[in-house]
């Protein structure tokens, strides 16, 4: 068993940087593939980025290479979402997930425990 405690959403300007953290707590958080999502109001969940339990391979929705960058931290069991010239487009709630499976994935419905959520607001 997994949890996850998303952080450091907020309101911020366009242009603006925002760091988002998620803290997971459980037993062999270093096996995990970690993945962040978002959901916008009235569009589905989407793939933002996630990294491999090794930390050697990401992958990252197409239109958000070069602004994010996800990254972890197995001593601290934290794992993170570095946005950077942020848009009004990337306002959503992001959440933070978790999976135990063999293969790195960018779907969804194949990660295993999800945090609460942490909103991300970008003004024009």
């Amino acid at each position: 068993q997994v949890q996850l405690v998303e952080s450091g959403g907020g309101l911020v300007q366009a242009g603006g940087s925002l760091r988002l953290s998620c803290a997971a707590s459980g037993r062999r958080f270093s096996r995990y593939t970690m993945g962040w999502f978002r959901q916008a109001p009235g569009k589905e969940r989407e793939f933002v980025a996630c990294i491999s339990s090794s930390g050697s391979t990401t992958y990252y929705k197409d239109s958000l290479k070069g602004r994010f960058t996800i990254s972890g931290d197995n001593a601290k069991n934290t794992v993170y979402l570095l946005m950077n010239r942020l848009k009004p487009e990337d306002t959503a709630v992001y959440y933070c997930a978790a999976d135990d499976g063999a293969v790195v994935t960018t779907d969804a419905s194949r990660y295993d425990y999800w945090g609460q959520g942490t909103q991300v607001t970008v003004s024009s």
